[in-house]
C-alpha cells in the first residue's frame, strides 16, 4: 500500500468507528463530540501547521499536516462528504490532471 493508498484506508477506519465505536477511541470520541468541536480541532490544527512552518522545523510541519489531514477526513466523513470527493473537487480544477 503506498503512502497516498493509505487515505483511503484511513477514511474507511475513521467510518468504521462511526458505525462501531470502540471504547477510548480518541475517533470514536471525536466524532461523538460532534461537528463543532470537530471543526475546532481542523481550526486548531491549520494554526498549528501555519505556526511549524514559520518555525520551519521540518518534523513538526510533518506532524501538523498529518493533525490537520486527519482531522479534516473526520469533520468530512461526519458531514457525510467522502475524500474522493475532495479529491475529484482538485483533479477538476486542474486542466492537465
Amino acid at each position: 500500500m503506498s503512502n497516498l493508498d493509505f487515505l483511503g484506508r484511513l477514511e474507511a477506519i475513521v467510518l468504521d468507528r462511526m458505525e462501531c465505536p470502540i471504547p477510548g477511541s480518541y475517533t470514536a470520541q471525536l466524532l461523538a463530540a460532534g461537528t463543532k468541536r470537530i471543526a475546532q480541532k481542523v481550526g486548531e490544527e491549520g494554526v498549528e501547521l501555519s505556526l511549524a512552518a514559520v518555525a520551519g522545523d521540518r518534523e513538526e510541519i510533518i506532524d501538523e499536516a498529518a493533525d490537520l489531514v486527519y482531522h479534516s477526513i473526520v469533520l468530512l466523513a461526519a458531514k457525510e462528504i467522502g475524500f474522493a470527493e475532495v479529491v475529484a473537487r482538485l483533479k477538476s480544477r486542474h486542466s492537465d490532471a
